[in-house]
């Protein structure tokens, strides 16, 4: 298993699960957690580790693809949350069609 898949070592126990005649586990209801998918996680003890996981359009997939423009959008995100702006006084009505 990759070191990076578990993020958090403090597990709290939710349930129990008993596998059905399919080999199938259900979560039940005390599942918070909002995934629909998860990649699951073997470890030689037999243990598991699920990982939620969601999708993205694949349109908007270069994204995560693109180191360099994922900084940019993540330090504008943070620079926009810490209310951080340009000092510039630009006149944008240069940019207004006159029609």
């Amino acid at each position: 298993m990759r070191q990076d898949v578990v993020k958090d070592n403090h597990f709290e126990e939710i349930s129990e699960a008993r596998v059905d005649s399919k080999n199938r586990i259900t979560l039940g209801r005390k599942n918070s957690s909002k995934a629909r998918i998860y990649k699951v996680y073997k470890n030689l003890l037999g243990q598991l580790v699920l990982d939620p996981q969601v999708t993205i359009p694949a349109h908007e997939q270069w994204l995560f693809k693109n180191k360099k423009a994922r900084d940019m959008v993540l330090r504008g995100l943070d620079d926009a949350r810490n209310k951080r702006f340009s000092d510039r006084n630009e006149d944008f009505s240069k940019y207004l069609d006159q029609d």
